[in-house]
């Protein structure tokens, strides 16, 4: 309390009121604020104070998705994401991470609140072989008083309900390959599935384009209008995707990738209705196409990556999302690439909204066509007639994209 508070008692009442007043604003908001600093107002602590009364801060936590590098690792070395939303947004308002450490909190890092009001951590999911528990603090900024968020802990994501980590040199039996024939319907009258084009090896999935050895012949590739794009090699695409042996409904799906580095082909993770019903005016009663990712190639529009939602409406098939904003400001340091290191994408499905992140840091979300029905996994590397054209010389293929590993976590 201020040491007017404490003066002789002959105060008069006005600077009673003004006790009090100081007395207040020094209490209000949560854990962590900061005392009186020199200078400051009573006006200016009582402004702080009803700034912070209108001030919410909430802490996530997600499971083991962020782990960038250049080789496969063992999914017990991937990091938790904490990740913090406040309101209102202050960007750049400095954000301190705790971890319980006994009775106490050790700050564990410090990081700057982004433009939509998050602050985003990649954290270990044990310490000394426990739950860790975390909690976040944003400092007085610019007016509002320090808030402290609620403690979570990484326990609250038990064992995933699926995992790959592509070990041996075949194909786990949960795995089925996908559209073995040419599709013009599809847009690909030049490509199919095939086992041909996907491998296991060095502890990876390897997902490729090659040219169809059984087809010598030129492939004649038409856009969707009709109009003639020109002739190319048939190709054959790596697809898989589980199917019935695994699907979820609601949860988090990550995948930990390494993309080809050149346009003509399109890699993809992603995630389709397991029963299909195409009366359905809802993604709630029909599911939806949820793309994860989708890389494009490099020098591709919008630097590449997007990432989509297809469901169904009273009004016929809706697209939802785009390209990834700021895609490169996802990478790990100035010389990563997305053809030279993995990055874990993943989405978490829950019945309010779809929240899309790159090693943890978000970078979409959207309250659209949220899934009703069970979902399964597909991972793909796929050439539409539309983008055969940017390849440049057929001599570049084959393409590849590799998969250290996929994980479900069901909630």
């Amino acid at each position: 309390m201020p040491t007017s508070r404490r003066r002789r008692a002959a105060v008069s009442v006005s600077a009673l009121g003004l006790t009090l007043l100081v007395a207040l604003a020094g209490t209000a908001g949560t854990s962590g604020a900061s005392p009186s600093r020199p200078g400051e107002t009573v006006a200016t602590r009582a402004s702080a104070a009803a700034a912070a009364a209108k001030q919410k801060a909430t802490l996530s936590v997600l499971p083991p998705v962020s782990q960038a590098g250049k080789k496969t690792a063992s999914t017990t070395k991937a990091l938790s994401v904490v990740s913090g939303a406040f309101k209102p947004t202050k960007t750049s308002r400095p954000v301190v991470l705790y971890r319980r450490a006994g009775a106490g909190w050790q700050k564990v890092a410090t990081t700057k609140m982004t433009n939509r009001g998050l602050a985003e951590w990649s954290v270990p999911t044990k310490v000394k072989g426990k739950a860790a528990t975390y909690r976040a603090t944003a400092q007085r900024w610019q007016g509002l008083a320090a808030i402290t968020t609620k403690p979570v802990r990484t326990s609250q994501w038990s064992k995933p309900s699926f995992r790959d980590e592509f070990t041996g040199s075949a194909l786990g039996s949960s795995w089925s390959h996908r559209l073995g024939f040419y599709n013009p319907y599809g847009l690909r009258n030049c490509a199919k599935g095939s086992p041909d084009a996907v491998a296991v090896t060095g502890g990876a999935l390897q997902v490729s384009v090659i040219k169809d050895p059984a087809r010598s012949d030129p492939c004649t590739a038409k856009r969707a209008d009709g109009s003639l794009i020109g002739q190319f090699a048939y190709r054959l695409n790596g697809h898989i995707a589980t199917g019935s042996a695994h699907d979820f409904t609601y949860g988090v799906a990550a995948a930990r990738m390494k993309f080809q580095e050149l346009r003509g082909q399109h890699a993809s993770f992603w995630l389709q209705p397991t029963t299909l019903r195409p009366e359905a005016t809802t993604a709630k009663a029909g599911g939806a196409e949820i793309d994860i990712i989708e890389w494009f190639g490099a020098d591709g529009p919008g630097n590449g990556l997007a990432s989509f939602i297809y469901h169904p409406s009273t009004k016929g098939p809706v697209k939802v999302g785009g390209n990834i904003k700021r895609a490169t400001s996802y990478l790990s340091s100035k010389s990563d690439r997305w053809w030279t290191q993995y990055h874990v994408f993943s989405v978490e499905w829950t019945r309010k909204a779809y929240v899309f992140r790159i090693d943890g840091h978000e970078t979409w979300r959207t309250t659209e066509g949220i899934s009703g029905q069970p979902q399964y996994p597909i991972v793909s590397l796929l050439s539409s007639d539309y983008e055969l054209d940017d390849l440049g010389k057929e001599t570049n293929l084959p393409q590849h994209m590799y998969v250290d590993w996929v994980q479900i976590w069901q909630s």
